[in-house]
C-alpha cells in the first residue's frame, strides 16, 4: 500500500478538492431532501412557507434531524480515520476500544437505577441516557488504556479493546436479561436512531466535531508517520507515545459524542476512510476532512432511506447502515487487497 506522505500533491490536492466540492453539493442536496421528507413522502416548500403549523415541523423536528445526522456522521467519518490510522489497519473499526459496549452499559445502567426507585437518584437524572451513554463510551476506552497500560503498544491496545467490548457487552445483556422491560430502549439504541435528535444535540455534536476536527488535524502528520511503520515514525523525532495519547483521547471523544446523541449507528465510521480512498490518495490532513465529509452524507443518505422505505413506518438507521455498509465491504474485500499495512 502506497504510504500516504509519497502521494503526488498537485495531482491529490485537485481530486481532492473536487471530491469535497461533489460531497458539498451533494450533502446540500440530501439537506433540501431531509427537511421535505415526511410520513406522506415530499412536501412541496412552497406550499409549507403558508402553514405555520408545517412550518413549526421543519424547525423543531426536520431540520435538526438532518444537521444531526449530518453532524453525527461527521463524527463518525471522522474517528473512523482516526482509528484506521492509529492502528494502521484499513479495517479498524472506531468501536475498537470497547466504547460501544461501554455506552450501552451505561445506558442499561442508568434505565435500571432509575427503574428501580420511584425516586431516582439526582445525579442520574441529571446526567441522562445521553450523558450515561457518553460516560460508558469514555470509561470503556479509558479502561482499554489501562489494561493496555497506555497507547505505547497497538497490539495490547488491541487485545484490551476485544477483552473490554467482550466483558461490558456481556454484561450489558446480564442487565437486559435481569430485567426484561430495558430490553426495548436498548434495542432502539443498538440500532441507532437519529429521531430524537433536537436542536440541543445538533449544537453539541457540532462542538465536538470542531474540537476533534482541530485536534486531529494539527496531529495528522502523526498519522502520515505511523503509516510508514512506528520505527520511521519515532525516527523523526515524533514524541510518539503521548501524542497518540492524544488522538485516542480525541478518538474517545468522538465516538463518544456520536453514539450518545444517536445510539450505535454501524460501519458508517469503517466505509467512510474506505470511500474516500478508492477515490484519492491524500495525506491525513486532508483525509479526516474528507472522511468527516463522507460520513455526514452517509449517514444522512441512510436516514432519508429509513425515513422513505417503508413509510409511513421508519427503519432504525443501523439497520440500513449496517446493510449497505457491510455489502460494500464484503465487496471491497472481494475486489481488492484490504489488510494491515506493513
Amino acid at each position: 500500500m502506497t504510504p500516504f506522505l509519497s502521494v503526488p500533491q498537485t495531482h491529490s490536492n485537485g481530486k481532492a478538492n473536487l471530491l469535497a466540492l461533489a460531497l458539498f453539493i451533494f450533502g446540500m442536496v440530501a439537506t433540501t431532501l431531509g427537511i421535505t421528507v415526511g410520513v406522506n413522502g415530499l412536501d412541496n416548500l412552497v406550499d409549507l412557507s403558508n402553514d405555520p403549523t408545517a412550518l413549526q415541523i421543519i424547525w423543531d423536528i426536520r431540520l435538526p434531524r438532518t444537521l444531526g445526522a449530518l453532524m453525527a456522521g461527521a463524527l463518525l467519518g471522522l474517528s473512523g480515520s482516526l482509528a484506521q490510522g492509529l492502528f494502521r489497519n484499513p479495517l479498524a473499526d472506531p468501536y475498537l476500544l470497547g466504547s460501544a459496549s461501554g455506552a450501552s452499559l451505561g445506558v442499561a445502567l442508568a434505565l435500571v437505577l432509575c427503574a428501580a426507585s420511584p425516586i431516582a437518584p439526582p445525579w442520574i437524572i441529571s446526567l441522562g441516557l445521553t450523558g450515561a451513554a457518553f460516560v460508558g463510551a469514555m470509561g470503556a476506552v479509558f479502561l482499554t488504556l489501562l489494561l493496555a497500560k497506555g497507547a505505547q503498544q497497538t497490539l495490547r491496545l488491541l487485545l484490551g479493546g476485544v477483552i473490554v467490548g467482550v466483558v461490558l457487552g456481556a454484561l450489558c445483556s446480564v442487565i437486559m436479561l435481569m430485567d426484561p422491560h430495558v430490553m426495548q430502549i436498548m434495542q432502539t439504541f443498538m440500532l441507532g436512531s437519529i429521531s430524537l435528535v433536537g436542536w440541543s444535540s445538533v449544537k453539541l455534536m457540532s462542538l465536538v466535531w470542531i474540537i476533534c476536527m482541530v485536534v486531529s488535524w494539527s496531529l495528522s502528520r502523526v498519522l502520515d508517520a505511523l503509516s510508514l511503520g512506528e520505527a520511521t515514525a519515532r525516527s523523526l523525532g515524533l514524541r510518539l507515545n503521548q501524542m497518540r495519547s492524544i488522538l485516542i483521547a480525541v478518538l474517545a471523544l468522538a465516538i463518544g459524542g456520536a453514539v450518545a446523541q444517536t445510539g450505535l449507528i454501524a460501519f458508517v465510521g469503517l466505509a467512510s476512510p474506505h470511500l474516500v480512498r478508492s477515490v484519492v490518495r491524500v495525506k491525513h490532513s486532508q483525509l479526516l476532512f474528507l472522511s468527516s465529509l463522507t460520513g455526514a452524507v452517509l449517514l444522512l443518505s441512510a436516514d432519508l432511506g429509513a425515513r422513505w422505505l417503508i413509510a409511513p413506518q421508519e427503519l432504525p438507521v443501523g439497520v440500513l447502515t449496517a446493510v449497505l455498509g457491510g455489502g460494500y465491504l464484503l465487496w471491497l474485500m472481494h475486489n481488492q487487497n484490504v489488510g494491515p499495512r506493513n
